[in-house]
């Protein structure tokens, strides 16, 4: 049964839930993008008021800014920087000089000016620039693009390169409750927040959108990204708005959360990685960053408190799932480096482009597939939601996400209050993360023999365990095989009671099921993980990348019955 759901969800066309371009919020952002970043600049300042009562802590906070923006600009200059990064900093600078010697009434008008000059700079960096036209052409050129890789690619297995029309629904299997986000995104503003292991994430995720027939979202990238002029074209067209890392000041960082709340109070469907960043040891995020999480419970009680505004905002968490990463070899050593301190020493070599298009062709040549799970949809406040969005209790029956916001009869503003609701929201999407989790072989087998040396050198901490030489890991393949059998069953017994999902790869007899794994595993790496030897056994090659493989199924609590 789940295999057929998998091959009817990979081959369905879904019509767009919008008839056209000019209908999409993101659109309707971008064609009045000056005064929405006008729009962001005022309330930002009105924000930095409330979170600065005094001149002082204003003057204080505008001063840190100026130092650590100068800073930025002498150690970690990039190209996509202002050209007149150095010249409006200087200013700024020289201006809070001058404030410091005025009485305090005169100089509040100007302090004012300051701080609004100052705001209105970041909200015009952030914003985005979302094009149609641009956004057309890119979205079928990567379409074109993969497409072409893909047949060429599989043109000695397949036969004639002409006759062969292999998509991407060949390769990414979109699963889960597609029809119920299609829905919850016609009746109110969806929020997706997925995991993050990849680069190609945001790439994946951007097709995915597409492809079940959605508008596009907006999207925060790194502006880092942006250095490289022909990636800047793209994502300033296509409703990517720039977040810099660098900047870790009150002005840049509540400037960044108005813009994202007001976009989302807009009707702008919106996307962020909820974990911050890739996660660098390959488990499933298990605390996320709550800044911009606490954006969309803001922006649902300021709709809430909008005369005749019902409009509610659908939060839907996304698993992404791969049978091997690009980048983990670079992302396990820099893990295993801040954990192990000077314990761990580093081995691999870095990736480079060329490295990239060698990953692309083994990907679409290879059998190994990417799975998008859908999660279902929550409210605010972590509660389910039915296909209708109402919010559900524990118990099924329909609640008013209006009366969290409400206290002695008036629906009022605590910051406090909604800081908790951000942490129980960010507790509901980890345990989704969990459940919409789908086992790949390649995830189990992983799990399996690193968990088996451990126990076998349970005297030995990670890292010592780590130093192994090859000769002392091999696993004999029959005794390996009751094992995957013995937890293949209890992943069974998980999925029964809600807490896992299963690819339909990982059914069927053991053998074929283990040789899957073990043909996917970390495939594009020089160093496999993960292998048979002349013998037959289980052996590795790289226990640090087999470390980071298994550790997709920590948190399961599998390891007890090994």
């Amino acid at each position: 049964m789940e295999i057929l759901e998998e091959k009817k969800n990979k081959n369905r066309k879904y019509k767009p839930i919008l008839d056209g371009i000019p209908e999409w919020p993101v659109y309707q952002l971008s064609k009045n993008r000056k005064e929405f970043v006008e729009e962001v600049t005022r309330k930002s300042v009105e924000r930095i008021k409330e979170l600065r009562t005094s001149q002082k802590q204003l003057i204080d906070d505008l001063q840190a800014t100026a130092y650590r923006e100068q800073n930025r600009i002498k150690r970690n200059r990039w190209s996509v920087d202002p050209k007149d990064d150095s010249s409006f900093w200087s200013k700024v600078k020289n201006d809070l000089a001058e404030l410091g010697a005025q009485d305090p009434d005169e100089a509040k008008p100007t302090l004012d000016e300051l701080l609004e000059r100052i705001v209105y700079r970041y909200a015009s960096e952030i914003a985005g620039n979302f094009k149609p036209t641009s956004y057309r052409f890119a979205r079928e050129a990567i379409k074109f693009w993969f497409s072409r890789l893909l047949n060429g690619a599989r043109v000695k297995k397949f036969g004639a390169f002409f006759r062969n029309q292999y998509t991407l629904r060949d390769k990414i299997h979109i699963v889960g409750k597609v029809k119920m986000i299609r829905k919850l995104a016609r009746k109110g503003t969806v929020v997706m927040v997925p995991t993050h292991f990849s680069n190609l994430d945001s790439i994946l995720i951007g097709w995915v959108i597409h492809a079940m027939g959605l508008p596009a979202f907006i999207y925060g990238a790194g502006l880092n990204l942006f250095n490289i002029k022909i990636i800047a074209y793209f994502m300033n067209s296509l409703g990517a708005y720039k977040v810099d890392r660098r900047k870790k000041n009150l002005p840049y960082l509540e400037t960044l959360k108005m813009y994202s709340n007001l976009a989302i109070q807009k009707g702008a469907h919106s996307l962020f990685f909820p974990g911050g960043t890739r996660s660098r040891s390959g488990m499933i995020e298990k605390q996320l960053k709550l800044g911009l999480l606490s954006t969309a419970i803001e922006a649902q009680r300021t709709l809430f408190n909008t005369e005749g505004e019902t409009r509610k905002i659908f939060v839907v968490p996304v698993a992404l799932n791969y049978h091997f990463v690009l980048e983990a070899p670079e992302m396990i050593e820099d893990y295993l480096h801040v954990k192990g301190q000077d314990r761990y020493f580093p081995e691999h070599d870095k990736y480079g482009s060329f490295q990239l298009i060698r990953f692309l062709i083994k990907f679409f040549s290879n059998r190994s597939n990417i799975s998008v799970s859908i999660g279902p949809g929550l409210d605010v406040m972590g509660n389910y939601v039915d296909e209708e969005g109402n919010s559900l209790d524990a118990h099924g029956r329909i609640i008013d996400t209006k009366d969290y916001f409400i206290s002695s009869g008036q629906l009022t503003i605590d910051r406090q209050r909604e800081d908790e609701y951000t942490r129980m929201l960010s507790q509901r999407i980890v345990t989704e993360f969990h459940k919409i989790n789908r086992v790949f072989s390649s995830h189990l087998v992983s799990f399996i023999a690193f968990e088996m040396w451990q126990k076998k050198y349970h005297q030995l901490d990670l890292f010592n365990l780590l130093r192994l030489p090859e000769e002392d890991l091999e696993i004999d393949y029959e005794e390996f095989k009751i094992v995957f059998k013995k937890i293949r069953k209890q992943i069974y017994l998980l999925k029964e009671q809600g807490k896992i999902n299963i690819a339909s790869h990982l059914k069927g007899k053991s053998d074929g099921a283990i040789m899957r794994g073990l043909d996917n595993v970390g495939v594009f790496h020089l160093n496999r993980p993960l292998l048979k030897n002349k013998k037959g056994n289980i052996i590795t090659k790289d226990l640090s990348l087999l470390y980071y493989y298994h550790n997709r199924l920590v948190g399961y609590e599998l390891e007890q019955f090994i």
